[in-house]
């Protein structure tokens, strides 16, 4: 009869917890706290954080001209959304469509002005960019007393804007 001995492992980050859990990319052992699973095993939080500097690649520039970007094209769909919230009640089928549509090409631009570069915080770049842009129609529209204006543009935001970031971000809803 063979006897096999273990060593107990201890986690490199809380080296009082016993663990068999190693991350499977450094071999280093850790605990289920430190553990993050991902789509192929558990790993540390070093390697996680070094496989995500990878996928970000965006330039110091990128945040300028998508910012910009997104604020133009933000605008002129406001600005389009005032003359469509004219129109009357067929007004909120036309918004209803055309927000995803303007998330769309708002998302499309940023793409073609970065190159396709990215990352989390130019995304974010972009969602400010997007209401900033849409600011100064809404402001316009509660100055002047138009309130179905004001509705109109925060539905037009409520939509375009997660558009917007899961088409930058590559979130997908539905597989």
């Amino acid at each position: 009869m063979t006897e096999t001995t273990t060593e107990t492992l201890y986690c490199y980050v809380h080296p009082t917890r016993e663990t068999a859990l190693r991350c499977n990319n450094c071999n280093r052992p850790i605990c289920a706290a430190c553990a993050v699973r991902t789509p192929i095993g558990y790993r540390c939080r070093e390697c996680v954080k070094g496989q995500q500097k990878a996928f970000d690649t965006s330039e110091w520039y990128d945040y300028i001209t998508s910012f910009i970007v997104a604020a133009l094209i933000s605008f002129v769909a406001a600005f389009l959304v005032t003359f469509i919230g004219r129109i009357g009640f067929f007004g909120w089928f036309l918004i209803a469509a055309g927000a995803p549509t303007a998330g769309v090409a708002i998302a499309e631009g940023v793409r073609l002005v970065t190159r396709k570069r990215r990352s989390r915080p130019l995304f974010v770049t972009v969602v400010v960019g997007v209401v900033l842009g849409a600011l100064p129609v809404m402001l316009i529209q509660l100055l002047t007393g138009n309130l179905f204006g004001v509705l109109f543009q925060v539905i037009y935001l409520v939509i375009a804007v997660p558009v917007v970031y899961s088409r930058l971000s590559g979130i997908q809803l539905f597989r």
